[in-house]
């Protein structure tokens, strides 16, 4: 995802959350979307001047934000984007999943490590199902939980189990997950889908 793709995908949501949530402040807008403060104060000042968002201060020195038609216009328009990137973004990542399964198979690799959480991940998890591909589960240092998708979750390389193979599943720091898991996994057992678009230095 390019800058222009995370703004448009920011402000998506940002929207939304502002149609769907009544009272909402710039603090809890900033925890929803997870940002800094500074970042949501930023795009909503965006939205109200291109007259997608009107404010209203309330006593206590407190402000109600609402969507302009305009707004609901642009939320409309960006939701379908949105829709339709992700549709696109499943069939591509199931392809590439699935090739890499295959290949798997032919090397007689069933026991696979899912490296990231991600929508990536859950995709590879279903797909998994549809083949004799056994997910262990899932690698991932700054994950808190113990489980995903019922599955053990591992925060340090050296704890997983004995598996196959490692898929990359990390979609915003590719080139970070690799570099790590070269530290303890052979270079021929990190599986890297085509998806994320990441090339393996030479």
């Amino acid at each position: 995802m390019n800058a222009f793709e995370k703004e448009e995908e920011l402000t998506r949501e940002l929207l939304e959350i502002i149609e769907t949530q009544e009272n909402v402040t710039q603090r809890g807008l900033a925890d929803k979307l997870n940002v800094a403060l500074g970042l949501t104060n930023s795009y909503l000042k965006r939205c109200v001047n291109k007259g997608f968002i009107k404010v209203k201060q309330v006593p206590a020195n407190r402000y109600l934000y609402y969507l302009t038609p305009k707004g609901f216009a642009e939320k409309s328009r960006l939701s379908a984007k949105y829709l339709s990137t992700s549709f696109d973004f499943y069939r591509r990542a199931s392809e590439s999943i699935v090739t890499l399964y295959n290949q798997c198979l032919a090397k007689g690799w069933k026991r696979i490590v899912l490296c990231g959480e991600s929508e990536l991940a859950e995709i590879a998890y279903i797909r998994s199902q549809e083949l004799e591909i056994h997910v262990l589960g899932l690698w991932d240092q700054k994950r808190y939980k113990s489980e995903y998708l019922g599955l053990p979750v591992w925060k340090k390389l050296e704890d997983i189990v004995a598996h196959d193979a490692c898929l990359v599943t990390n979609v915003s720091e590719v080139a970070n997950t690799y570099d790590e898991m070269k530290k303890k996994i052979s270079d021929e057992r990190i599986l890297i889908p085509t998806v994320l678009g990441f090339r393996r230095p030479a």
